[in-house]
C-alpha cells in the first residue's frame, strides 16, 4: 500500500476512535421540578453544565414543556401529568441521539414522572434511572414551596382541601395527581388519575413491571432533612401506614413491594434498587456529594 493510502487509513481509524470514545457516553435525560424550568441557569442548566463539563462528549437534554421557559414552569403546576408525560414520550421517541438508550435522571416530581415514561415509553430506553427528591408514593401536604411560588402553592393547598379527587382538581392540578391521602385510601386508588395508575393501585399491568424491571439500576435519593415533601421517606418509596398518617411504613413492608406489584421486590434481589440519603433539605446538595455518588451512575 502506497504511503499516502497508510497515512490516509492511520488517520480514519483515529478518527474511527475518536467517535467511538464520543459514542461511549451515554445520553443524559433530566426532568426538573415542581415551579422550576428546564433551563434555569440556578438549577436544571447548571446540572447539565456541570455533567457535560465531568463527562466530555455527553448529549444532555434538559427536558421542556411548553413553548417557553414561563409555559415550562405553569405546566409544573397545571398541566395534566399523563399529559406531560406523553409529550415527553413523544420528544425522546424523536430524538436522534436517544436511539441507542439513555440514563434518565429527575428532580422531585420529574423523579416520579420519569419513572412513568420508563413505565409506558420502552422506545428508547431507558437504562439507568436516578430520582433525586421524587416523591414516588406520593405526597400528604405540602409544607413549603420553592422559590417565589408560595401563592401558588397556598392556592393549591386550598384546591387539595376543597377536593384532592375531583374530576376537576385532577385534570387540572398536577400536585393532585399524586396527591395521596392515607386517610381515604379507596378515593385515592379510584379517583387518582396519574400516581394510582403508576404504583398498579387499581390492577396489574403486566407491561408497566416489565417495563420497570427492564432499568439496569432505580436510584432514589433521599434527602434527610426535608421539610418540603410530606412524607419524606416517599422519596425511597416508603409511605404512611394506611389508615392514619402519623406512622411511615418502608418500601419493603407496602403491599406494592410484598405483592411486587411493580417488580420492585425481584428488582431489589437483583440488585438494582439503590437507596442513597443525603443531608439537607430538598434538592440542597454539594458539587462533590454530586460529582461522588451521582456521576458514577451517568458513565
Amino acid at each position: 500500500m502506497c504511503p499516502v493510502k497508510m497515512a490516509a487509513l492511520r488517520v480514519a481509524v483515529l478518527l474511527g476512535l475518536c467517535l467511538g470514545c464520543a459514542a461511549a457516553a451515554v445520553p443524559l435525560v433530566i426532568w426538573h421540578g415542581m415551579g422550576d424550568s428546564c433551563c434555569n441557569p440556578q438549577s436544571m442548566g447548571y446540572i447539565k453544565k456541570i455533567v457535560e463539563n465531568k463527562i466530555p462528549g455527553i448529549y444532555v437534554l434538559s427536558l421542556k414543556i411548553g413553548n417557553n421557559l414561563i409555559q415550562d414552569m405553569e405546566n409544573s403546576f397545571f398541566m395534566n401529568a399523563n399529559d406531560q408525560v406523553r409529550e415527553v414520550c413523544s420528544q425522546l421517541a424523536k430524538d436522534p441521539h436517544l436511539t441507542g438508550g439513555y440514563n434518565a435522571m429527575g428532580f422531585s416530581q420529574g423523579g416520579q414522572f420519569l419513572r412513568a415514561v420508563a413505565q409506558r415509553c420502552p422506545s428508547p430506553p431507558m437504562l439507568n434511572l436516578i430520582s433525586i427528591g421524587g416523591q414516588h408514593q406520593g405526597v400528604y401536604g405540602f409544607p413549603r414551596c420553592p422559590g417565589e411560588s408560595s401563592h401558588i402553592c397556598d392556592w393549591i393547598r386550598k384546591m387539595l382541601d376543597l377536593g384532592a379527587y375531583t374530576q376537576a382538581v385532577q385534570e387540572h392540578l398536577v400536585q393532585a395527581e399524586y396527591w395521596h391521602d392515607p386517610l381515604k385510601e379507596e378515593d385515592y386508588r379510584k379517583n387518582s388519575i396519574f400516581l394510582a395508575d403508576i404504583n398498579q393501585e387499581r390492577g396489574i399491568n403486566e407491561t408497566y413491571k416489565k417495563n420497570l424491571m427492564a432499568l439496569k439500576k432505580f436510584v432514589m435519593v433521599k434527602f434527610l432533612n426535608d421539610t418540603m415533601v410530606d412524607p419524606p421517606i416517599s422519596e425511597w418509596f416508603g409511605f404512611y401506614k394506611s389508615g392514619q398518617a402519623k406512622e411511615t411504613i418502608p418500601l419493603k413492608e407496602t403491599l406494592l413491594y410484598t405483592e411486587d406489584r411493580l417488580g420492585l421486590q425481584e428488582m431489589d434481589k437483583a440488585g438494582k434498587l439503590v437507596f442513597l440519603g443525603v443531608k439537607g433539605d430538598h434538592l440542597h446538595f454539594s458539587e462533590e456529594w454530586f460529582y461522588s455518588t451521582i456521576l458514577p451512575f451517568l458513565q
